[in-house]
């Protein structure tokens, strides 16, 4: 029996193992299945959301996906191309009873995904995930098939988009505007090409909006929030205030300020959560963290006297934990910034645009507001790998951590983690210098390859 969802759904090359159009109509069949069996009673009709990303694939993926859908009696909601958290907010507004997004997020164009959101506009339940992954693997459903009028359908929604606009307007502060202000976009040729300069622009800001014209293969391609180059030099060339980088399907975001400094997630989140203190509005005193969230976030907080938790990566574990400690922020150094007082999921717009009410109410240039933490000198080096052994059981890694941990003392620290979504290992160090933080990590990276190959 073959593992189906990784930490973020399901992902693969497009049109090779999971990311086949056999396995995405299997995966289709199996979700409306398992949404039929909440209707049962109620005697009504399922529906389920589609939305994409812009790569090539996502015509093959969403075909499948809607014949397999459609083959169990479900009827299917075709959005096209929207952002992940737009996927996660139809779904809710339209009371469909799950949503998938096609998107590979920050991948090449050459892989895709598959995400799942329940009908509450969260990730699908783990206990979800494990019966469609059953369902998939057994091949139980190839034999239920509707007939004559339980055949689902299938039809587009024109006003998606405009509905998902006004919903990331809603949560700007009543009667601010961003009139005046330049802003540069980059939109990674990916979903939010559309969206993200619309909903600057009605807001007032002059925006300057690039990797806006997608081909299905250029999306992420040297742009978005990986490849920041472009943007920090529109930003400088139009005299921008911020520049704003999206991933592929815009539930992260990376920032760049007035001088052409790029900011982390970990920034973001630090000034965020020193103005809801300031404001009343931080829940619990706390903030949701993880793992590869830098030293000096930690540090930001602790000097603030605002409490961390800290989980594994992967914003569904940060969320997970927002909700059970009723958290309204947290997020990853990586770009994923949830404010659970606005949206059940990680929204790069939305996320912009919280910043932007900070820059709007206190009149400092986000440089300046940047300066809430120290951003320790941090290395990650990632590499192929083929398998994936424990790392906690490998003596020689566990014995090179140690020593390094021991040099850095409370001045640093390291982590050493397998990716959750390709075949790659990720060497972090963080230190007090620049110099000994790359040395520490290319010895690292050295040993972790010698001793798993």
């Amino acid at each position: 029996m073959g593992k189906l969802f990784g930490t973020d759904g399901v992902r693969d090359m497009a049109n090779m193992g999971n990311m086949t159009a056999e396995q995405a109509l299997e995966i289709g069949r199996a979700l409306a299945h398992v949404c039929k069996e909440y209707h049962k009673e109620k005697g009504t009709r399922p529906r389920i959301v589609i939305g994409k990303d812009t790569r090539l694939s996502g015509y093959m993926l969403e075909s499948a996906l809607t014949a397999g859908v459609c083959s169990v009696g479900v009827d299917v909601l075709l959005l096209g191309p929207l952002p992940t958290p737009g996927v996660a907010f139809i779904t809710q507004d339209m009371r469909a009873d799950a949503g998938i997004v096609i998107s590979a997020s920050h991948n090449p164009y050459h892989d895709n995904g598959i995400k799942i959101f329940s009908r509450t506009g969260y990730k699908l339940p783990d206990a979800e995930e494990a019966e469609m992954e059953e369902l998939v693997n057994s091949h139980k459903l190839r034999d239920i098939r509707s007939t004559e009028s339980d055949i689902g359908k299938a039809k587009r929604i024109d006003d998606a988009i405009g509905r998902y606009i006004v919903f990331c307007k809603n949560t700007f502060p009543e009667g601010m505007t961003l009139d005046g202000m330049k802003i540069a976009l980059d939109c990674a040729n990916g979903a939010a090409y559309k969206v993200a300069p619309i909903i600057f622009s009605e807001l007032g800001a002059d925006v300057n909006a690039i990797h806006v014209s997608p081909n299905g293969m250029n999306i992420n391609d040297n742009c978005g929030s990986q490849h920041t180059d472009d943007l920090k030099a529109k930003v400088l060339a139009t005299g921008a205030e911020v520049g704003l980088a999206f991933d592929g399907d815009a539930d992260r975001l990376i920032v760049v300020d007035e001088t052409g400094i790029e900011l982390s997630g970990d920034q973001i989140i630090a000034i965020c959560a020193k103005q809801y203190r300031e404001r009343g509005l931080l829940k619990n005193n706390k903030v949701v963290a993880t793992v590869m969230s830098n030293f000096g976030f930690l540090a930001a907080m602790k000097e603030m006297g605002i409490d961390v938790e800290i989980t594994p990566v992967g914003d569904r574990y940060v969320l997970e934990r927002m909700i059970q400690d009723d958290v309204v922020l947290g997020g990853e150094a990586s770009g994923h910034v949830i404010f659970h007082n606005h949206h059940s999921t990680g929204d790069g717009i939305i996320a912009a645009l919280q910043l932007l009410s900070i820059m709007r109410e206190t009149g400092k240039p986000l440089s300046e507001l940047a300066k809430v933490m120290k951003v320790f000198p941090q290395k990650l080096i990632n590499f192929d790998v083929a398998t994936k052994p424990p790392l906690e059981e490998i003596e020689g890694i566990q014995a090179a951590v140690k020593k390094a941990e021991a040099e850095l003392g409370d001045s640093g620290r390291v982590l050493i983690r397998y990716s959750g979504t390709q075949p790659m290992c990720r060497v972090m160090v963080e230190g007090p210098t620049d110099e000994m933080t790359l040395r520490l990590a290319e010895e690292l990276t050295a040993v972790v390859k010698a001793c798993i190959g």
